[in-house]
Order: structure tokens, then C-alpha cells, then sequence
């Protein structure tokens, strides 16, 4: 009897005409592509992308140069100077990064405790040389500025998750 099933199976091509009648089906459903450049897709809030060192809302930069970014980051494409201030408070004096040794793994955003080093969402920083890639403190705080409004939103969102 299986033979006959088989045969009969074969014979009437029921596979073809399922995977036939499912394309057909999918003519007539919303397309999912979208035009690239001037259309943008929509990205998580956890999506980790370019990166950024923020600033409290009355400029003050966040970072406290607990170097526990640079000490976690398995890439070690995070490089720290930091010295005292006349008020006793530690600031850095040097904040680079190597985006080029960036993994995006994200931990330096974790294990900051003041929130100071984020990734945004920026994705399209692509460069023609690889000097262009090695992120000073003033291009990340520049970062920061740019995308503050969507990282606060990112941030706000994946809190109740934390």
C-alpha cells in the first residue's frame, strides 16, 4: 500500500504543486524588503554599535576612571589615563578605544556603574583608513552628544531587564 501511496505521489507531482500553491500565496502578502539607504530599518534597543562616553545633564562628563571597562574588555581595545582633581574627584585624561580590536561584546557598557561608556545606535561608521577608527575621548564624547536622546531612550527601555 505504501508503494501505491509513493507511486501515486510521484506521479501527480502533490509536492510541486504544495510548494507551488505556497509561493503563489506569498505573491499577495506585504513585502519585507526595504529600500536600504533611505529607508532605515527598526534596531533593538539593546543593539550594540558605535560607541559613546556621555555626560550628566549639566555637561559634567560621566566617567569616574574606575577603569573597570578597560579591565573587562576581552579585546583590550580600551586604553585609560586618569588623575585626581583639585575637588578630590577622579576624571580621565585619556579615553581611547581601537574599534578595530572591538568585538562589540558589549561588557564595557555592563560593567560601568555610572552608565558613562554605552554603544549606540549608530551603525554606519565606516572609514577609509584605519586612523579613522581609533576613538579619542573627544570623538567619543562627541558620540555621546550626537545619540545622547536615543541612548537615553535604549537605556530606559531595557532598564526594567537589568
Amino acid at each position: 500500500m505504501a508503494f501505491l501511496d509513493r507511486t501515486a505521489r510521484a506521479f501527480l507531482l502533490t509536492e510541486l504543486v504544495k510548494g507551488m500553491l505556497l509561493t503563489f500565496s506569498y505573491s499577495f502578502k506585504k513585502k519585507a524588503t526595504i529600500n536600504y539607504p533611505y529607508e532605515k530599518g527598526r534596531l533593538s534597543p539593546r543593539f550594540r554599535g558605535e560607541h559613546a562616553l556621555r555626560r550628566y545633564p549639566n555637561g559634567e562628563e560621566r566617567c569616574i576612571a574606575c577603569k573597570l571597562c578597560e579591565a573587562i574588555c576581552p579585546a583590550q581595545a580600551i586604553t585609560i589615563e586618569a588623575e585626581p582633581r583639585d575637588d578630590g574627584s577622579r576624571r580621565t585624561t585619556r579615553y581611547d578605544i581601537d574599534m578595530t580590536k572591538c568585538i562589540y561584546c558589549g561588557f564595557c557598557q555592563e560593567a560601568c556603574p555610572v552608565d558613562a561608556i554605552v554603544e549606540g545606535p549608530n551603525f554606519e561608521f565606516a572609514t577609509e583608513t584605519r586612523e579613522e577608527l581609533m576613538y579619542n575621548k573627544d570623538k567619543l564624547l562627541a558620540n555621546g552628544e550626537r545619540w545622547e536622546r536615543e541612548i537615553a531612550a535604549n537605556i530606559a527601555a531595557d532598564a526594567p531587564y537589568r
